[in-house]
C-alpha cells in the first residue's frame, strides 16, 4: 500500500515500489532530524565566554555582548579567510553565498554574524566580489575568538566552525558548536557539519549523480 495516492506520468510498478521504500526512509529521516534538533534545543548552557571580545565591524568596533540585537541567541560562523591565505576558502564562500540570501529572514528570529581573521577591509573586499549584502561581517584580527572557539588551529590554520551563544540574565554562555567537524572521519561522509544550511549539497543529493566524490565549488568558474 502506497503512502499517498499521487502518481507521475508513465511510472512503472517497479519505480513506485522503490520510491515508496525511499519515502519510508525519508519519513524516518525527517523524524530523526527533528529528534536531533530537539536534543540540540534542550542542551544546557555551556561555559561562560572568557571575555567580551571586541571585533572590528562595518559600524566600528563592537563587543560580543553588543551583537545580541534581536533576542538572546547568536549564531557565529568562522569563515576561513586568514591574513596568511592568498584567497578566501571556496567552500566557505559557497556556503555563505547561499546564507547571504537568507540572512534577512534569519535575523527576524536570531542574530547572525560571520567572523574571519583577516582585516575587515580585506573581508569586505571579498564580500563585494560575491555581492553579499545581508551578512554582518566581523574581523577577529585583534582578539583570540577564533582560537578560543575552534575557528583556528594552534598553527594558525583556519577552520570552518559554527558556534551558537546564548544570553541569560545578562551573562553570555556558549550553547552549541558544530563539533561534527572534529569527529572521526567516516569514508564517504566528508565533514557535513554545516551541510544542513548549505543549499548546494542538499540540492545535489536529490540528483542521481549526487554530490560527487571529488567535486568541490570554486571561487571562479571562468565566466
Amino acid at each position: 500500500m502506497g503512502l499517498h495516492g499521487k502518481r507521475f506520468p508513465n511510472e512503472k510498478p517497479r519505480y513506485r515500489a522503490a520510491r515508496d521504500r525511499l519515502l519510508r526512509a525519508e519519513v524516518a529521516l525527517r523524524r530523526q532530524v527533528e529528534a536531533v534538533a530537539a536534543m540540540r534545543r534542550k542542551l544546557p548552557a555551556g561555559g561562560a565566554v572568557p571575555e567580551d571580545y571586541v571585533f572590528d565591524g562595518e559600524r566600528g568596533p563592537v563587543r560580543l555582548s553588543q551583537l545580541f540585537e534581536r533576542g538572546d541567541s547568536l549564531v557565529a560562523y568562522s569563515f576561513m579567510y586568514g591574513p596568511g591565505m592568498a584567497k578566501a576558502c571556496p567552500m566557505c564562500t559557497s556556503m555563505l553565498d547561499g546564507l547571504d540570501g537568507n540572512a534577512r529572514h534569519i535575523v527576524q528570529r536570531t542574530n547572525l554574524v560571520v567572523i574571519a581573521k583577516s582585516p575587515l577591509e580585506r573581508i569586505r573586499a571579498h564580500a563585494r566580489t560575491r555581492g553579499w549584502t545581508g551578512l554582518r561581517l566581523l574581523s577577529s584580527a585583534k582578539n583570540t575568538y577564533n582560537r578560543d572557539y575552534h575557528g583556528e588551529g594552534p598553527d594558525g590554520a583556519q577552520w570552518p566552525m559554527l558556534n551558537v551563544f546564548v544570553r541569560r540574565k545578562g551573562a553570555i554562555r556558549h550553547c552549541y558548536g558544530a563539533e561534527l567537524l572534529f569527529a572521526r572521519a567516516e569514508r564517504g561522509q566528508n565533514d557535513r557539519h554545516v551541510d544542513m544550511i548549505w543549499p548546494l549539497w542538499n540540492l545535489l543529493d536529490f540528483t542521481p549523480e549526487g554530490r560527487g566524490a571529488d567535486w568541490y565549488p570554486k571561487l571562479d568558474y571562468g565566466g
